[in-house]
């Protein structure tokens, strides 16, 4: 698809999408869409199992597939039970997905919206359609991302990982505290839980809660006016952690 590129822009492009079908050859006529449209990142399962091998393998490895391409009519697991399956994870709890299926029933489109879906595309279809439509998910659910964050008492910078104060003084973000705040940037405004960001910044929730502790209290001396009583950086007492911001500009 030569015209595919300025359909979607550069950086939708860069996310990583896992596409999930039986019919390989049909995958691989997708995944040669998506391609041509310039998506770089793309992996193919044929089932329910391989494709939770490869979520599993990818967040291990710190690259979280960032949308779901997911056929409905496969042998043993279907890709409603995948989705269900895809969202216990908590990194993947509000991850795009679409359905790509011949599966149209009205019923099964409320089945799969019900689930979490943020699409339903039938079979037979023109990659114009697909590829519009899937640019149309990322972009709901990704905005532009920008390496400014402007908080009560401090922007950050992402890309040189400083924190300037407003008192005029400047920090720098060590790597670990620069995951946790990028995590939590993503989610503005929204509850992030104790477990999660474990899982997204350490691959697992088990015995690291006291070290995000830890790790959160030194972001606090560095973004907040208050660290003892922080404004941008919250608890939620038994739950987690929300970032309350300005503007991302």
């Amino acid at each position: 698809m030569a015209g595919g590129f300025g359909m979607v822009e550069a950086h939708l492009r860069k996310k990583r999408v896992l596409l999930v079908d039986d019919e390989v050859e049909l995958a691989h006529m997708v995944e040669a869409i998506l391609a041509g449209s310039g998506f770089a990142h793309v992996a193919l399962a044929a089932s329910g199992g391989e494709a939770l091998s490869l979520i599993d393998a990818a967040r291990r490895a710190k690259e979280p597939f960032q949308l779901f391409v997911l056929d409905v009519m496969m042998p043993g697991m279907d890709g409603f039970e995948l989705l269900s399956r895809i969202r216990e994870r908590p990194e993947h709890a509000s991850t795009p997905a679409l359905f790509l299926t011949a599966k149209d029933a009205p019923t099964d489109r409320v089945s799969g919206l019900a689930l979490g879906a943020d699409d339903y595309v039938a079979k037979p279809f023109l990659p114009q359609e697909l590829v519009l439509r899937i640019a149309a998910v990322l972009r709901r659910c990704y905005a532009q991302e920008s390496p400014l964050l402007e908080l009560d008492a401090s922007t950050v910078n992402f890309d040189t990982a400083e924190v300037l104060r407003t008192d005029g003084e400047t920090a720098v973000l060590t790597a670990k505290e620069h995951e946790i705040l990028g995590v939590l940037a993503r989610n503005i405004g929204r509850i992030v839980t104790i477990d999660a960001l474990c899982e997204a910044c350490w691959g697992t929730s088990f015995n690291y809660e006291n070290s995000l502790m830890a790790h959160i209290r030194r972001l606090r001396e560095k973004i907040e006016e208050n660290p003892s009583a922080p404004t941008s950086l919250v608890t939620v007492k038994g739950l987690g952690y929300k970032l309350n911001a300005k503007r991302q500009a």
